[in-house]
C-alpha cells in the first residue's frame, strides 16, 4: 500500500497516441495520476469529461494529467474520440501499475466479487513523491478538488 510521502513507482505505458508514456521523465513538474475501471462507462466518461474540461488550468497550474485503466489503447483511442477528450489516456493491459499502485482490488457488483480498478487518484510532486491520495473516488468535483490541490503544491 503507498502512502502520501512515498516515492511514486515509476512505470512506462502506451498512450491512445501511439506514444509510450514514463512518469520518471515528468519529474520537475507535478503529475496528476487517476485511475478508472473502464474506458466509455459512465462514471468513467464523466470523470475523463471533467478533467478534460479542466485541463488548461491543470497545464497553467504546470501539472500533467494521466487517466490510467486496463484498457488497451485502441479502446483509449475510441474513447478520447467519441468523448473529445484533452487529458493524456495510458493503457495497462498488463495490470501492472494499477496493482503497484494498489488500486487492483476485489470489487462487488450485486452480491458477485470480481477484480477491478478502485477508481483513485494520486498527485505526484516535482520530486516524484506522492504528494496526495484520493481513494474510492466519487467523480462529482472531484477533478476541481485535484485542481486545488495542484495549485498548492
Amino acid at each position: 500500500m503507498l502512502n502520501e510521502g512515498d516515492k511514486a513507482p515509476d512505470f512506462e505505458l502506451p498512450t491512445d497516441h501511439g506514444t509510450v508514456i514514463k512518469l520518471s521523465k515528468l519529474k520537475g513538474h507535478p503529475v496528476v495520476l487517476y485511475f478508472y475501471p473502464k474506458d466509455d462507462t459512465p462514471g468513467c466518461t464523466t470523470e475523463a469529461k471533467d478533467f478534460s474540461c479542466l485541463i488548461a488550468e491543470f497545464k497553467k497550474a504546470g501539472a500533467s494529467v494521466i487517466g490510467i485503466s486496463p484498457d488497451s489503447a485502441a479502446s483509449k483511442a475510441k474513447f478520447r474520440k467519441k468523448h473529445e477528450l484533452t487529458v493524456e489516456l495510458a493503457a495497462d493491459d498488463e495490470k501492472a501499475v494499477v496493482t503497484a499502485y494498489g488500486v487492483w482490488a476485489e470489487k462487488s457488483m450485486y452480491g458477485r466479487k470480481y477484480m477491478g480498478v478502485e477508481r483513485s487518484t494520486f498527485l505526484i510532486d516535482k520530486a516524484g513523491k506522492i504528494a496526495r491520495i484520493w481513494n474510492k473516488v466519487k467523480v462529482p468535483k472531484h477533478a476541481e478538488e485535484v485542481l486545488a490541490a495542484v495549485k498548492a503544491l
